[in-house]
This record gives structure tokens, sequence and C-alpha cells, in this order.
């Protein structure tokens, strides 16, 4: 019997290019969502959990109208959040994110994920398939904490919006990441989100 989690960015939101905080989904955001619903849509689901912001919370809606018998439910543990600050062992280069980060917002996500990782990451008896809609720094975090990978790798785990993330543990075993950003039920032209990659 296995335990699997399937972490999913939210879809692309209106307000992202305009730097507000959230916002509905864009046109492409819920084409995003829609063709996530359909890559999920054959999956036993025994629960959805979704961040409470607003475009987390449209992309759960998105997926429970081709799964009617699911009821997305808000987490709070899902917001989105900064899980560390800078570490001796941080490079140097990510010094411009953190100097507009507080100290109280990296308290505070700090203890969200570790109260994340104690709730979802805890086994479950039988067969499980749980939906956890959320955020790319968290998402990160899940797969840099079933890596055990140093801290501030999360912030090197990137996802695009409606990519899909599967971690699973077997009965007696450490947990295991399956895929990670999976992309192949988005269309090339809605595969947004991902930061830029600058050659060198």
């Amino acid at each position: 019997m296995t335990h699997y989690i399937y972490l999913v960015r939210h879809g692309e939101h209106q307000d992202a290019e305009h730097g507000l905080v959230d916002g509905p989904l864009s046109p492409r955001g819920r084409r995003q969502a829609g063709f996530l619903a359909d890559r999920l849509s054959g999956v036993p689901f025994d629960a959805v959990w979704h961040s409470p912001l607003e475009r987390a919370s449209q992309t759960a809606r998105a997926v429970a109208e081709r799964m009617p018998s699911l009821s997305p439910q808000p987490s709070a543990l899902l917001f989105d959040c900064v899980p560390t600050g800078m570490t001796a062992e941080t490079p140097g280069v990510f010094e411009a994110f953190f100097g507009s980060v507080t100290e109280a917002e990296v308290e505070a996500g700090r203890a969200q994920m570790a109260d994340a990782a104690s709730e979802y990451l805890a086994r479950k008896s039988g067969e499980v398939h749980e939906l956890l809609i959320t955020h790319n720094f968290v998402i990160g975090w899940f797969v840099r904490e079933v890596l055990q990978a140093p801290e501030w790798r999360w912030m090197t785990l990137n996802q695009a919006h409606c990519g899909l993330t599967v971690i699973a543990q077997k009965q007696g075993r450490p947990w295991t990441l399956l895929s990670h950003n999976d992309l192949a039920h988005l269309p090339v032209e809605l595969r947004t989100g991902l930061p830029e990659i600058y050659p060198v």
C-alpha cells in the first residue's frame, strides 16, 4: 500500500504581471487548470487541499468540476510563504531576494512548513491519494524535505503553473520523489511561471 501526494502549483493569475499578491485566474490560468483536471480525472483522490488564496482556490474548483465527488478544503498550512532566510550556506546570488523578506515572515514561514510537513508527510494507512494545490515555494520545500537536501535548496526547485509533482511513501520506506514539475498535460504555450534561464 502506498501514500501518494500530488503537489500542484496554482494556475496563472490575472494580477501576477501587476505585482499584486493575489487575484483570480487569468484566461490562460483557467485553461491550465482545465488541462490539469483532465490529467488528474482518473486518480481516486481521498482528499483535495488547497491554499486559501484565490488563485489556488479557483484551481481547486476547476479540478472539482471534473470530479464532482471531490470537496476541496482550504488549509492555512498551504499559504504562500518563505520558509528560510539567508544562511551561511545560501549562495550570494539570492541575497537580493531575501533583502525584501522580514525576519517575522521567515519565522512564520518556517513554523508553517514544519507544521505542514508534520501534517501531510505523516504516513496514512492503506492506499491513499491526496492532492495539494499550493504555491511554488511550498512545493519546493516539500520536495527538499523528501530529498533531505540542505534547507536553502528549496529556492532552486521551481514549478510551472499547474505543473505536477508526485511524492509517495510505501509502508516502512522513506518518502520518494516520483516526478517533479511534470508538464506533459500542458500545451507548450501554457507552460508559464518558471524563471528564465540566462546563458552564462
